[in-house]
């Protein structure tokens, strides 16, 4: 590859640990000529450090930081924004388009590592796994009674790339299948051996619902009282999507007053999650901090894959995923 594509051109990256899990992205953006800004915390840049950062950037590999209209403004030499994962709340597209900035993903990049994340809460609220992990310790010998995920209902809200490779895993215990998404796919459905049907019936038939969905001004919030009230009351909730799906005061009351049995969390409305923050003090709530796309496998390709956009764009060539 040519150096010259970068030479003189900087790429402000936001992902923590960018050199440890992206070595191959980083190694083509360095090759390219690229020089990298990266960040040598252990947490996001902040709203009130991103204008500062982003100001002398000509690309940008994004993680969960925000780039709204604010940050873009800063932003007079950004050409390409390159999504490390498949969420694009964070970035406000239209204002990319109307400045000229090409934003890219990776859809379907992380599907494998969330869907297993996902089958994983799954199992561990059902069987308690984290409470006898934590008893076990104290010198504790208590035995817990679980419920088994084998032949269960389950309800995947949204059926996407990730949905789809958690209804593979899923046939493996002979669950019945619900899914519930208004663009479903029905060749993906009848292949999976799964049912769509509409939210509120498959809230009332689910052992395990399972949010899948994008977090947009439509979606906000979803999962509120009305939602959680709809479920059984010995279902389990798994949420490995976005934080602001959930209306989490209400999650709350409906674990505690036992509208429901337990819930598995990977997300938050706000993050990094507050050690005070009630969900944290139930003992029927496994939590997790924003990992489910953590692994090595999917950090590689998400990272080659945002490294090749970066490239193209300044080669001269459309991102295979550009998204506006």
């Amino acid at each position: 590859m040519s150096a010259t594509v970068g030479a003189g051109r900087t790429v402000l990256v936001g992902p923590v640990r960018y050199a440890e899990l992206c070595g191959d992205g980083r190694d083509l953006l360095l090759d390219a000529g690229f020089g990298l800004v990266e960040n040598p915390t252990p947490v996001p840049y902040t709203q009130a450090e991103l204008p500062d950062l982003v100001r002398d950037a000509h690309a940008v590999v994004a993680g969960v930081e925000i780039y709204d209209e604010d940050v873009l403004a800063a932003a007079s030499g950004l050409k390409v924004i390159a999504r490390l994962g498949v969420g694009l709340d964070n970035i406000d597209l239209a204002a990319c388009r109307r400045r000229g900035i090409t934003v890219a993903n990776v859809p379907g990049g992380n599907a494998n590592a969330v869907a297993e994340l996902a089958l994983a809460l799954m199992l561990s609220v059902l069987r308690r796994i984290p409470v006898m992990d934590a008893r076990i310790r104290r010198g504790e010998w208590d035995r817990f009674t679980g419920r088994e995920l084998t032949g269960k209902t389950v309800g995947l809200v949204g059926f996407g790339a990730t949905s789809r490779e958690l209804a593979r895993r899923l046939r493996g215990f002979d669950v019945r299948l619900l899914v519930t998404d208004p663009a479903v796919d029905v060749a993906a459905t009848a292949e999976l051996g799964a049912t769509a049907t509409s939210l509120t019936d498959l809230l009332a038939a689910s052992d395990v619902v399972s949010l899948h969905a994008p977090h947009t001004p439509a979606t906000h919030h979803l999962g509120g009282a009305e939602f959680f009230r709809a479920m059984r009351t010995d279902a389990v909730f798994v949420n490995t999507s976005r934080g602001g799906l959930v209306d989490e005061a209400a999650l709350h009351d409906a674990l505690r007053t036992g509208e429901i049995a337990g819930a598995g969390l990977d997300v938050w409305e706000v993050e990094p999650v507050a050690a005070a923050n009630p969900l944290l003090r139930l003992d029927n709530v496994v939590a997790t901090t924003h990992g489910a796309a953590d692994t090595v496998e999917a950090y590689r390709t998400v990272g080659l894959s945002t490294a090749r956009a970066i490239v193209d764009v300044f080669a001269g060539r459309r991102p295979r995923h550009q998204r506006n």
